[in-house]
């Protein structure tokens, strides 16, 4: 076969599997297609198999984040944390649906920021979901809250999203220099993200509801220990990422730490946290970058580095706005996870500013705001609805998104071009 042959084949093969990833054929799991798609590589001998070893090893220090961070989100759920959260957001609601919205997106930015955008997906959807049904509202402004504050949130803090991981391969910035570069989009991307999901929900928000619908939930000695074992997962956590160091491994330490202390003395619960973890999502992540690995082989890095030096002599802000608007399209079409692997090894390659980095991870981040296929998040939070019987049509979640991605997209862009 030749060069440019083999080079199609690679290319059909895995547009195909990332198609099947995303449409998930007969409701089969992610995870299936992506392994699937990796083993083709191998036995068709489009990629040797050494090279998808060294791709499924590039991805340690986000397997190890991303088992750590279940593992916290998993701990929280079995005891009660999340369940708590949300009634406290209804009884403090005290009867108006605004103000319970108003909370449960302020909620939906702690979890975020201190345990991923997945655990807001996975975790909080359905404790949110459940408080509003008990309250009689229509439940989806409060659900899209959820769905849109994990992409919106992701990038406050370097823990806030596996992606950045993804994006900086490894290499974090420094906590300090991370709140510098991006503290001040973000906080501009919550708020718009916020002011425009109650504009396009306003008319449901009208109103009130029982204030007593909810009910109280109270943390038991186990819940309580859950909660601060994650306040000082996120602490150190945030030391560690002021550092420089990378995050893996002490995540899923520190994941670990905590399931052990909140299950002592004599351990109840340890084996349901570990079970009930969607381990399905690291083979799909591991998938990916064997995928992404063949493609980057196949030409797609080449094309990626191009057009990111041609992107540096623009000026800093037009390239920033270019950058993120274009990978931001690109993580819709194929999911973010994916793109944001081409965009690491892109970045690098090409030398790309400080800035530039920057913008290609708010494309990651927040551009996946505009389809259900957009962020893993969002894919995660599709799924966690369908389990409670809810169906969001494709076509609904775009009008949602094509009200607010974009302006708050560029919003977050123009702040962190501008900054100094």
């Amino acid at each position: 076969m030749s060069t440019h042959a083999h080079s199609i084949a690679i290319w059909m093969l895995s547009l195909a599997v990332i198609a099947l990833i995303l449409l998930r054929p007969r409701r089969s799991p992610e995870s299936v297609w992506a392994v699937a798609g990796a083993l083709a590589l191998v036995l068709t001998r489009l990629v040797p198999l050494h090279q998808a070893f060294s791709s499924v090893r590039e991805g340690l220090n986000v397997y190890l984040f991303l088992s750590g961070m279940m593992l916290l989100a998993e701990v929280a759920r079995l005891h009660g944390v999340f369940d708590w959260l949300a009634a406290q957001a209804m009884q403090h609601a005290r009867g108006s649906r605004l103000r319970l919205f108003v909370l449960v997106y302020g909620v939906g930015v702690l979890v975020t920021a201190l345990l991923s955008n997945d655990a807001t997906a996975v975790v909080l959807t359905p404790a949110v979901l459940a408080v509003v049904r008990r309250g009689k509202v229509a439940p989806l402004p409060y659900l899209f809250a959820c769905a849109f504050v994990a992409n919106a949130a992701s990038f406050v803090l370097p823990i806030s999203n596996p992606a950045n991981l993804v994006v900086f391969d490894n290499h974090l910035p420094p906590l300090a220099l991370w709140l510098h570069r991006f503290l001040l989009p973000a906080a501009l991307s919550i708020g718009a993200t916020f002011l425009l999901l109650y504009a396009h929900h306003r008319s449901e928000l009208r109103g009130g509801m029982d204030p007593h619908s909810a009910g109280p939930v109270h943390l038991d000695a186990r819940g309580l220990r859950a909660a601060v074992g994650i306040l000082l997962a996120a602490a150190l956590l945030l030391l560690i990422s002021a550092a420089g160091r990378p995050l893996g491994p002490p995540t899923c330490a520190i994941a670990l730490g905590v399931l052990f202390a909140v299950s002592a003395p004599g351990f109840a619960g340890i084996w349901t946290a570990v079970r009930d973890v969607s381990w399905g999502v690291l083979p799909l992540v591991a998938g990916v970058f064997v995928l992404v690995g063949a493609l980057n082989h196949a030409g797609a890095l080449p094309l990626a580095v191009h057009a990111l030096q041609g992107l540096a002599t623009w000026s800093r802000t037009a390239g920033a706005l270019a950058a993120a608007f274009g990978v931001g399209l690109a993580a819709n079409l194929l999911n973010n996870l994916p793109v944001g692997l081409i965009g690491a090894a892109a970045t690098q390659a090409a030398g790309a500013s400080p800035v530039l980095r920057a913008a290609v991870l708010l494309g990651i981040d927040l551009g996946p705001n505009l389809s259900v296929t957009g962020s893993l998040a969002t894919i995660l939070w599709l799924i966690a609805l369908r389990r409670e019987g809810i169906e969001v049509s494709a076509g609904r979640f775009l009008r949602a998104g094509l009200l607010g991605m974009p302006p708050v997209l560029l919003l977050a862009v123009l702040a962190l071009a501008l900054a100094r």
